[in-house]
């Protein structure tokens, strides 16, 4: 090894190598493995973490609201720094989901309630309207 030194982007080992019998120059970076996020389903199946399905989700709730992109990107970055630095790789997706109305509550209601409708599936105008009372108060 020739030389060795945190990567630009802070996220890896960066070392430069020689090889021994031909003496070229290379690079290699070292990465800590992390643990992929799993979503335990409503219906009991589980599948990978996806920021951009949950991207898309708010990119509607949040349509013609004023929120931009990098904001959402923000939250689920947050997100997913709460669920690593607790070690949690599986997740519920009722925690997921409420993990993300709480952020979402504060950041914008209108969306708040846009998302929560499809997230906890209302089946009726009571449900809808128990959900603004929960939210006014």
């Amino acid at each position: 090894m020739v030389d060795s030194r945190v990567s630009e982007s802070q996220d890896a080992i960066r070392r430069r190598r020689e090889c021994l019998s031909c003496t070229k120059r290379f690079t290699t970076y070292e990465r800590r493995e992390e643990m992929p996020l799993m979503v335990l389903k409503r219906d009991g199946s589980t599948e990978p973490f996806d920021r951009g399905k949950l991207l898309r989700g708010l990119v509607v709730a949040t349509a013609k609201r004023g929120v931009g992109t990098e904001r959402l990107e923000e939250l689920i970055d947050d997100v997913e720094v709460e669920l690593y630095n607790e070690f949690r790789y599986e997740i519920d997706s009722k925690v997921l989901g409420d993990m993300v109305l709480e952020r979402l509550k504060d950041l914008d209601r209108v969306a708040y309630i846009r998302f929560a409708s499809v997230y906890k599936s209302f089946e009726n105008v009571d449900e809808f309207t128990s959900e603004l009372r929960d939210l006014k108060d």
